[in-house]
């Protein structure tokens, strides 16, 4: 998991709370989701370490209430992996020492946000690639243990061979040459297992196989039993280790069928019927040696994903009953672009993968681009029909850096979205050592199609209901943006979003929101309906617009809705460092009637506090509370806190996220208002919940 995508959950040590929020909101900045408690006294951080799963501890030497030396005690007697940082307000070259000495892991300066950002994500990444290796270490050991049993119960006659003398063999081998116990062959050179007729043979076979060269994937030989009858065996290999060492794993397997049967069931294990490709299993398999391979220092590997422009639109026009004849015509066309430094495999109904061998950037860019042209509107034969299709290419370059499946598939299928996202025809491949012009031209395209969307209604809204448990009368949604796109389908936000923000478009795109809500819920109120609607306003669209509050309230009233109908909805996180536009637009809309909601609520370090500062009427409760929340008790407790701080407030307390009925059951008891999540209806284009 991404840093970003993990919650931190960080102790901070200090006298003054606004020094802890000033650094909370630094790293939050950072792009870190932040999960921070501050221990008053040194009981209150014994407590802590011992209930509660922390990552990460910063603590400021001059603290009064929890000295820093505590701190650092407290830390080793709970024996648990948590590096202590200490924060100072200078450069200052003997606290720096002194902080080290006593047993600080690294030094964060409040003064220079970068930096503080810097050293925690590099401490949080060791203790999670710490943790997880622990954690890999186990599932290891677990797996070796299930794999060991699987061996000894295997009816496949397998063996494992170091320098050539057998160091463990299963029942069914012993079976197969006629061995009683393993203790008969134990340090039993295999040669003597082999006919005098391909000793000579096999013997240099592991001369080469122990300089380092790889063993065949099979070998067809003539085996001796116990009693010196010989027998054809076809002989696999595979690399592995046994109790640490590295070894070679042999299975034999006694010739019963005709060489050429043999070999073409073999071909039809990893051949995809339709298409004569590889199939998905076996293509993954490739993927996973390249991977390998790259791991070990290869590089000049690529993975492309291609995937037909606008599919459900080609299928439609030559008709459900040829969809195998379309994909049959594409493999085939798809196969001239390719050569013998490529391997090419069907991944899903009409998704193909293209493994290529010996590419560079350079080449990886020239191969896909290649495959783009060999269809770029070219005619295609289907059955009896001529038709013309573009293609959308996504890829990764496989190096050292990367070298984990999931990271790759990850990064070409990200391609691939954005690729067809920006309206398909299109290669995009993401080399990890270089930020090339092809990402320049991408983000450019990017911003060009977001334009025209804010200027010709190329948005569009869907809804998720937000359920009252009270039985509030009325219909209550949130609303997300889509984009359109150019063949009708719809893009997730999460393609581009973060681009729009980073290019400066989030308060065009926020303010697209909020007016099209407030329409929303006019053409609703002249049907009859009574429709609150949720829209997120980030805070920095509200600082980037002095005059948004006027603006939302003259729509409001030009619509003639009440004004709450509308919650805006500001992210807690943010907040503090919009706090002054943030108040001015509160008391504008509030007067108008519209409601403030915080979302991601309990974030902070006093998030009750941070109420006393902005009125919101509306708490919505971060997601990492809720996620696990029926085998939580921990996030059972800081719900029910919420819900009943909020009761006394007089605000409303909303549960997102909800996404299993054990969870709602949880919520039920727990006296929350509102609860919203895909286990009671997932967002859609359409307002057609039953809230009866």
């Amino acid at each position: 998991m991404p840093i970003n995508d993990a919650v931190l959950r960080l102790l901070l040590v200090d006298d003054r709370l606004e020094d802890a929020e000033r650094l909370t909101s630094v790293l939050r900045n950072g792009g870190m989701a932040v999960r921070p408690q501050r221990p008053d006294h040194v009981d209150d951080l014994r407590t802590l370490l011992a209930q509660q799963n922390i990552d990460l501890v910063i603590a400021s030497p001059d603290a009064k209430g929890v000295p820093f030396d505590a701190v650092v005690r407290e830390v080793q007697a709970s024996a648990k992996d948590l590096p202590v940082l200490a924060v100072l307000g200078a450069l200052d070259e003997a606290a720096m020492l002194g902080a080290f000495k006593a047993g600080a892991r690294g030094i964060v300066l409040r003064h220079l946000p970068v930096q503080a950002q810097a050293v925690v994500r590099s401490e949080y990444e060791g203790v999670r690639s710490r943790r997880g290796l622990r954690l890999v270490e186990a599932h290891l050991r677990e797996t070796e243990r299930r794999c060991d049993t699987l061996i000894d119960s295997s009816r496949d006659p397998i063996a494992y061979i170091h320098e050539g003398m057998h160091i463990r063999a299963n029942d069914a081998y012993l079976e197969m040459f006629g061995y009683e116990r393993f203790e008969d062959i134990e340090g039993l050179s295999v040669l003597d297992l082999i006919a005098p007729s391909h000793a000579a043979g096999f013997k240099d076979l592991l001369r080469r196989i122990s300089k380092g060269e790889a063993p065949p994937r099979q070998l067809e030989i003539k085996a001796l039993d116990a009693s010196g009858n010989a027998f054809d065996a076809l002989m696999e290999f595979t690399p592995a280790t046994y109790e640490g060492e590295p070894c070679l794993q042999i299975v034999f397997r006694p010739r019963m069928v005709d060489a050429a049967v043999a070999a073409e069931l073999e071909a039809l294990r990893h051949r995809d019927p339709v298409t004569a490709f590889a199939n998905r299993a076996h293509f993954m398999g490739e993927l996973e040696h390249a991977i390998a391979a790259a791991a070990g220092g290869r590089h000049h590997q690529a993975l492309l994903l291609v995937e037909p422009d606008n599919y459900d639109a080609l299928v439609a026009s030559v008709g459900l009953a040829q969809a195998d004849q379309l994909v049959v015509a594409f493999a085939r066309r798809l196969e001239t672009a390719l050569d013998e430094t490529t391997v090419a495999g069907r991944l899903s109904d009409h998704r193909f993968g293209v493994l290529c061998r010996l590419h560079d950037h350079k080449a990886s860019q020239a191969r896909a681009e290649r495959i783009r042209a060999t269809f770029g509107g070219r005619i295609l034969e289907v059955g009896d029909r001529a038709i013309t299709l573009t293609v959308s290419i996504g890829g990764v370059q496989i190096g050292e850096r990367n070298a984990q499946i999931d990271p790759v598939l990850s990064r070409a299928e990200s391609g691939l979205q954005s690729a067809m996202g920006v309206g398909g025809d299109r290669v995009e491949i993401h080399d990890p050592a270089a930020r090339d012009r092809a990402e320049e031209e991408r983000i450019a395209a990017w911003v060009q199609r977001l334009r025209e969307a804010l200027a010709n209604d190329g948005f569009t809204l869907h809804y998720q209901p937000i359920i009252s448990l009270n039985g509030e009368p009325g219909e209550t949604y949130e609303a997300y943006v889509r984009l359109k796109g150019s063949g009708g389908e719809i893009v997730a936000p999460s393609t581009f979003l973060p681009l729009a923000e980073e290019q400066g478009l989030g308060p065009d795109i926020d303010r697209w929101v909020v007016h099209r809500a407030i329409a929303v819920v006019r053409e609703r109120q002249a049907t009859g309906k009574a429709t609150t609607l949720y829209v997120k306003l980030n805070p920095e669209s509200i600082s980037a617009n002095e005059r948004l509050g006027e603006e939302i309230v003259a729509a409001v009233k030009a619509a003639g809705i009440p004004g709450d109908r509308l919650v805006l909805e500001l992210h807690e996180p943010a907040v503090f460092t919009h706090l002054k536009a943030i108040q001015a637009l509160s008391r504008k809309v509030h007067a108008a009637g519209v409601r403030l909601a915080l979302e991601h609520f309990g974030t902070g370090l006093n998030s009750f506090q941070l109420l006393q500062h902005i009125d919101a009427d509306v708490i919505k409760v971060d997601r990492s509370y809720i996620t696990d929340l029926a085998k939580s008790a921990e996030n059972q407790a800081k719900v029910r806190e919420f819900a009943e701080k909020a009761r006394e407030l007089g605000k409303t307390c909303v549960v997102h996220y909800v996404q299993d009925a054990a969870s709602m059951t949880v919520l039920f008891g727990i006296g929350v208002d509102f609860v919203e999540g895909d286990f009671l209806a997932s967002a859609g284009p359409a307002m057609n919940y039953d809230f009866g």
